[in-house]
């Protein structure tokens, strides 16, 4: 077993937020795959709220915008300078993690 010390850079965001033409979330992954991070996730919410309106799904809405939380673990010097690619006017975290290899 090995443990590695990593950042995890956790993004949160809404469903209908684009960026060129595509999800803001799928946007995101696209661009953390080219750079070669180590390794991401986007969670949607079922309910959540910020700045905004509380947000909840409804079976009776044709379009939701529900909340979206999107994960990317790698080495702070490649979290941080991804950061400065895909910052935009969202709440995004920056935590120490422990990454274990089995």
């Amino acid at each position: 077993m090995k443990i590695v010390k990593k950042k995890l850079l956790r993004i949160f965001t809404s469903e209908d937020k684009k960026k060129e033409g595509k999800p803001y979330y799928k946007y995101v992954l696209e661009r953390a795959k080219e750079k070669g991070l180590e390794g991401a996730t986007v969670f949607r919410g079922i309910m959540g709220y910020g700045k905004g309106n509380l947000r909840e799904e409804s079976f009776f809405k044709l379009r939701s915008n529900l909340p979206i939380v999107i994960e990317i673990i790698d080495e702070e010097e490649k979290i941080r300078r991804f950061l400065e690619e895909v910052k935009e006017e969202e709440l995004i975290t920056l935590e120490d993690v422990e990454v274990i290899y089995l």
